[in-house]
Formats: C-alpha cells, structure tokens, sequence
C-alpha cells in the first residue's frame, strides 16, 4: 500500500467489508480494569449498528445497562489478517428483540441458550460505533514478503495503511 495512503473511506468500507465475512472481535467497556471478552458481532446494514447476542446473567450485560449504556471498545482482526480495527462506541442493553433474534439466529447462537430463541436468559446488546482507527495490509503472505524484502534491502517493510474512521 505504499503506492497510495488508506482513506478513512476505504478504511471504514474495508472494515464493514471484512466483518461481514468473518464476524468474531473482543468486546469490552472502556474502563480501567476492564477486559474484553470473545463475541460475534451482527451488523445491521442500514443503521451501522452492531448487535451481540449475549446472556442477562453475564458481567458484561449487567455492566452495560448500567446508566443506559456504557462506553465501550471492540477490537477486531480479520479471519485473513488484513484488517485490524479498534472501534469505540456506546454500549446498552436493548434486550430480547425478536425480530433481532428470527434474524441472526444460527446453530451458533443456538448452542448458548438451551431453551432456544425463547431463552429467558437471551438478551441482546446493541453497539453502535463512533470512531476508531483501521489498519488495512496485503494479509499474511503479502506480510511474510515485506518481511524478507526489508531484510535483504535494508529498508522498512510497507505494513499497509491506518485510517482513523469516523462511522456515526
């Protein structure tokens, strides 16, 4: 990507792009002593909003719907290695939402809630993103390239591009 520098454009579609197709990131609240957790994201299309589906009984519900909503970062890596982002947005509670549920639901989700989509313990967190920083490169063999070529040229290795990203 040395050619051309990212767009925060390019860097944002890139993102939406590669979230579609490998869906899983760390989710947490942006407070000290706070860890991130494994979560699958769904983004709706027309809002940018991003949905997990979790239980009302985990840390992370309880903490979230504290105050209507919590600030929060989700921090994503590509299943091919060539997007890395670390979004922030607000974080809350919506809770079970049917049409949410008959839409995403998978035998993934289904594994979770033993009573199926009418689990009492479903929930449903909605994120909706602010801004963030992207990194877009060539993926793992690209990687592996520019590490050799450095070494033998002595130069520094095109990692390929960052783009800070507005998405409200």
């Amino acid at each position: 990507m040395a050619d051309h520098a990212l767009t925060a454009a390019d860097a944002e579609k890139e993102f939406w792009k590669h979230l579609k197709d490998s869906n899983t990131g760390m989710l947490g609240l942006d407070q000290p002593g706070y860890h991130a957790q494994p979560m699958t994201a769904f983004r709706e299309e027309e809002t940018g909003t991003i949905w997990f589906f979790t239980r009302d009984d985990t840390d992370l519900a309880r903490d979230a719907a504290i105050g209507g909503g919590q600030s929060a970062m989700f921090h994503y890596g590509s299943k091919d290695q060539k997007v890395w982002a670390c979004i922030h947005g607000e974080l809350s509670v919506h809770g079970h939402d049917r049409a949410l549920v008959d839409r995403y639901w998978n035998p993934v989700l289904a594994a979770w809630y033993p009573d199926g989509k009418e689990d009492r313990h479903l929930t449903i967190l909605r994120f909706d993103a602010d801004d963030g920083r992207v990194w877009v490169s060539g993926g793992l063999v690209k990687f592996a390239f520019e590490i050799v070529k450095a070494n033998i040229t002595k130069t520094v290795p095109d990692a390929g591009g960052v783009a800070d990203v507005n998405l409200r």
